[in-house]
C-alpha cells in the first residue's frame, strides 16, 4: 500500500491529487505489487514514459528531507477527518503545525474579501464572539475578512485552523507572517504544498476546497460577485455544507456576492446566534 512518502514521490513525478486516490482506490482491492507503467495506467498520467522517467530520476534524499521539514498525515491515517474525506477530491497529504486534536472539533469557515472594510472586520470580530467558542474558525490566511476571522479568534481565545496555498515555510501574505508563526505554535496551520511551494494563483481554489470540506458551514462577509469566497460557498453547497451570508449595502461591491447568496437561498445572518440555532450543542 502507498504511504505517505510514497505519495508525495508521486506527486512530485506529476500524478494529480484524483490520480493518486484511484491508485489508493485500486491497492485497497488488489494487494499485489504492481509496476511503474501499471501505476501510470491507474493514476491516468498524461505520458507514462514521462512520469516514469520523473520517478525514477528522483533526489530521494532529498526530497526526504524536504518532506520531514514539517509534519503530514494522509487520507489513510486514522487523524484524517472523516468530514474532509467525503469531498470530491479529497487532499491525500497535508503538511501541518499545531494542534491536531483542532481537528476533532465542530468547525465553521469563514471566508471574504481581501479588501475589506472596517464595518467587515467589526462584523467578523462580532460574529465570532457571538459564537461563544462553539466552533474552531477556519480560514485561509489571506488578507481582509480571513486575517480577521482568525485574529478574533486569537483575541476570543477560540481555536482555530489556517489552510494556506503555499509550503509551510511561506507567510503569505508577507504581512501574516507573525500571525501565522502564533498560528503555527498555539492552534494549527495545514497546507497540501510541499518546503518551497509558492502561493501560485491556482493553489487558492484548491485549498477553498479544504476550507468547505473541514467545515459544517460557511460564513461569508462581504464578497465580490466571482470571487474566491464564492468558490468556496459553491464548494459547500456541493458537498451540503451550510451556508451564511451577512447583508450588506446594496451600492457596494463588496456586498453583492453576499446579496446574492442570500437571493439563492444562504441563511441571513446578523447575530451569531443565527448559525448556532442550526445546529445543536448540549
Amino acid at each position: 500500500m502507498v504511504r505517505n512518502f510514497e505519495i508525495l514521490r508521486l506527486k512530485k513525478a506529476g500524478v494529480s491529487n484524483r490520480g493518486i486516490l484511484k491508485l489508493i482506490a485500486y491497492q485497497e482491492n488488489n494487494k499485489e505489487k504492481i509496476t511503474l507503467r501499471q501505476m501510470a495506467h491507474i493514476t491516468e498520467v498524461k505520458s507514462a514514459p514521462n512520469f516514469i522517467e520523473s520517478y525514477k530520476g528522483q533526489d530521494v534524499e532529498g526530497l526526504r528531507r524536504l518532506y520531514k521539514r514539517f509534519p503530514s498525515f494522509s487520507i489513510l491515517d486514522e487523524v484524517y477527518p472523516e468530514r474532509l474525506k467525503e469531498i470530491y477530491n479529497p487532499p491525500v497529504l497535508l503538511f501541518y503545525q499545531g494542534n491536531l486534536d483542532l481537528l476533532t472539533l465542530p468547525k465553521i469557515g469563514f471566508v471574504g474579501s481581501r479588501e475589506t472594510s472596517k464595518e467587515g472586520i467589526k462584523v467578523t470580530h462580532k460574529l465570532v464572539e457571538e459564537l461563544k467558542q462553539k466552533f474552531v474558525i477556519v480560514s485561509g490566511l489571506a488578507r481582509g475578512i480571513d486575517t480577521s476571522s482568525h485574529v478574533a479568534a486569537v483575541r476570543q481565545k477560540t481555536p482555530t485552523i489556517a489552510v494556506v496555498g503555499n509550503g509551510l515555510d511561506i507567510s503569505y501574505p508577507k504581512e501574516n507572517r507573525k500571525l501565522q508563526e502564533y498560528l503555527a505554535a498555539n492552534e494549527l496551520v495545514l497546507s497540501e504544498y510541499l518546503v518551497g511551494d509558492p502561493p501560485l494563483k491556482f493553489h487558492f481554489p484548491d485549498r477553498n476546497r479544504i476550507i468547505a470540506g473541514l467545515s459544517r458551514g460557511i460564513v461569508v462577509v462581504e464578497a465580490k460577485q466571482r470571487s474566491g469566497s464564492l468558490i468556496t460557498s459553491s464548494w459547500a453547497l456541493e458537498e451540503n455544507r451550510d451556508v451564511f451570508a451577512v447583508p450588506g449595502n446594496i451600492l457596494s461591491r463588496n456586498s453583492s456576492g453576499c446579496n446574492s447568496l442570500i437571493q439563492q437561498g444562504a441563511k441571513l445572518v446578523t447575530h451569531g446566534q443565527d448559525i448556532l440555532d442550526e445546529y445543536f450543542f448540549e
